[in-house]
């Protein structure tokens, strides 16, 4: 019996700190998500502060209010599964204190017996009775070994009954800190909670001063949708060329080797027999394969999908990759090739991967555009002021490649960046944000 009440007990301490370790997990999670919705709430402020310091409300601020107000209520979200999972700490370690405590009374009860069977065999003379008494030398050594192991159940006891009782007041500590740390996000949930309202405030307001001049709102969307039009064409071309100069490079090398390969066979021929019949030549097509280090930089670059630093150090998205809904006109939709990034005004723009810069463009309304090899993909960086890199160059990952245009308002700027992967020849545009880091 006495045996396995300790075995229990050390059951109960280890299921004790199992959940105490799953619970810390979790809550670190939630931790490590709430810091990184605070850090985009704070470069979109920031970036919204630059942007109210113009006269004019524009589509910028519009764009990055809303994404205030997203980040908002992902974090009061946020804020709720701490508190549930505080809750549900805080209800688990009640009930694991309730279970060792139980057992710490019957740990005590036991040892009382132990202690009580001790004091009155505690002659050394008892005891050496106990043993002479046998009726066989073999008993005498299992009362021997009994008593030995009645001296080792007692020292264990001791132990586990301290280590109950360490753990419980451990556990009433961490269940204070609990209700502390939960206190806490209630008040910092009922504060997120008022700024959401008064960022939708600040919305609305937004969107009643661009809706009172929907006609220029037109003539701006239909300029920007001309100049994607013309960005989308000439990056198109520009891969499209990289691609059949490398395939033309590739078909020539390949002439090369056959005819020094024909000269070789010609002038090592010993037999003074020519045949008269004339065979034609078979023109082999030539297909262009990409190098080692390009194979392996391609697969190097696939691998960090999800985990690519973002071409701006400080910037939040104000346009999805794909269709989307414009802010202010009903029922009007614009499609993206890539993503916009509202940034500080300037920033400064850097590769996401290592690799080679292949073509440095200047697109009218879209700045100077930088496309960068990685193996089989290409990454594409528009709106540039300028271009620090030319044709040819190897640039690293967070290179700086070159600084963005001011918006129009002049108070903040807009990096665009597109993702394109060559398979088979033919161009394919990828969703940019499953591959930068979040």
């Amino acid at each position: 019996m006495t045996t396995a009440v300790l075995k229990n007990s050390l059951l109960v301490f280890l299921l004790a700190v199992a959940g105490i370790s799953w619970s810390q997990k979790k809550s670190d999670q939630l931790q490590a998500e709430q810091n990184k919705l605070e850090k985009k709430l704070s470069t979109t402020k920031s970036l919204l502060d630059k942007v109210k310091k113009g006269t004019e409300t524009s589509l910028n601020e519009l764009k990055l209010i809303e994404n205030q107000v997203k980040n908002r209520e992902l974090l009061v979200r946020n804020f709720d599964n701490q508190i549930r999972s505080a809750e549900l700490t805080i209800s688990s370690k009640g009930e694991q204190i309730k279970e060792l405590q139980k057992r710490l009374v019957r740990l005590k009860e036991q040892y009382k017996k132990l202690l009580i069977y001790a004091y009155k065999h505690r002659n050394k003379s008892a005891k050496m009775m106990f043993i002479f008494s046998s009726s066989n030398y073999f008993e005498a050594v299992k009362r021997t070994s009994y008593l030995k192991r009645l001296s080792e159940i007692q020292q264990k006891q001791f132990k586990v009954i301290l280590q109950n009782e360490k753990t419980i007041h451990k556990e009433i500590k961490d269940i204070s800190a609990e209700k502390e740390h939960k206190k806490g996000l209630l008040q910092e949930k009922i504060i997120e909670k008022q700024q959401i309202e008064k960022d939708k405030s600040a919305k609305q307001q937004a969107l009643d001063k661009l809706r009172k001049d929907e006609s220029s709102l037109m003539a701006e969307l239909k300029e920007q949708e001309r100049q994607k039009s013309e960005l989308k064409r000439r990056i198109k071309l520009a891969i499209e060329k990289e691609i059949a100069d490398a395939e033309a490079k590739a078909k020539k090398e390949a002439e090369k080797k056959a005819a020094l390969a024909a000269k070789s066979s010609a002038s090592t021929a010993s037999s003074p027999k020519t045949s008269t019949s004339s065979t034609p030549a078979v023109t082999k097509e030539v297909t262009f394969t990409d190098t080692k280090e390009n194979i392996a930089l391609g697969k190097n670059f696939e691998s960090n999908r999800g985990k690519l630093p973002w071409p701006v150090a400080k910037g939040s998205i104000t346009e999805n990759y794909g269709k989307n809904a414009h802010p202010t006109l009903p029922n009007v939709f614009t499609n993206n090739n890539g993503i916009d990034i509202g940034a500080p005004k300037n920033s400064q723009v850097r590769a996401v991967f290592d690799g080679e810069v292949t073509s440095v463009l200047n697109i009218p309304g879209a700045g100077k555009v930088v496309i960068i090899k990685h193996g089989a993909y290409r990454t594409v960086y528009s709106n540039l002021q300028e271009a620090y890199v030319s044709v040819g160059d190897k640039v690293s990952s967070k290179q700086s490649i070159g600084s963005l245009l001011a918006d129009d308002e002049g108070n903040l700027s807009t990096a665009h960046f597109e993702i394109h992967q060559v398979v088979e020849g033919t161009v394919q545009r990828i969703n940019p944000t499953l591959w930068l880091a979040q």
